[in-house]
């Protein structure tokens, strides 16, 4: 135990600070996304995610916009567990014939007015999976889609400009 201490005061502190990107793009929709989010929704937006079946390559770029280039939890954006106290339904994927019953329990538990937003190609038309044995399509075969956000993935700023797409 003593040298393991000792190791630990001899190395110090190894971490490194996030680096800072200024990046126009992500500046300017940080900022008109705040501003609709509080005006709007009273401080903050209720996100509940579920991937109906993807490749996790969207999961991916949501996580990123959770990171601290993006940081979304300053912008009044936050992800919930529960689909009882979201106030924006964000599916990627297509919708396998196994996620399709817990899809629309999932739809019915979100409170009205619902919101749903559809992530990547595959969420928007069913992308390379199509509609097949497995695979029945976008989401919008399922559960009424409100905005689609192309890419395959999206960026984390695509993403952030469909949340942007709520308020216009």
């Amino acid at each position: 135990m003593i040298r393991i201490l000792r190791q630990i005061l001899r190395t110090g502190i190894v971490t490194c600070k996030c680096p800072q990107i200024d990046d126009p793009n992500i500046r300017v929709t940080g900022i008109n996304l705040e501003n609709s989010v509080k005006k709007r929704f009273r401080r903050s937006l209720s996100v509940r995610e579920v991937d109906s079946g993807s490749c996790n390559g969207c999961e991916l770029e949501i996580h990123a916009i959770n990171n601290p280039v993006y940081d979304c939890e300053k912008l009044g954006i936050h992800f919930t567990a529960s689909p009882r106290f979201a106030d924006v339904l964000l599916v990627t994927g297509p919708v396998t014939k196994n996620m399709e019953i817990a899809l629309k329990r999932t739809y019915d538990a979100v409170p009205s007015p619902k919101i749903v937003i559809a992530v990547g190609d595959c969420g928007c038309n069913g992308g390379i999976f199509g509609e097949s044995y497995a695979s029945l399509g976008g989401i919008d075969k399922v559960i009424p889609v409100n905005i689609y956000i192309p890419g395959c993935p999206p960026t984390p700023t695509d993403i952030l400009n469909g949340f942007y797409k709520i308020f216009l």
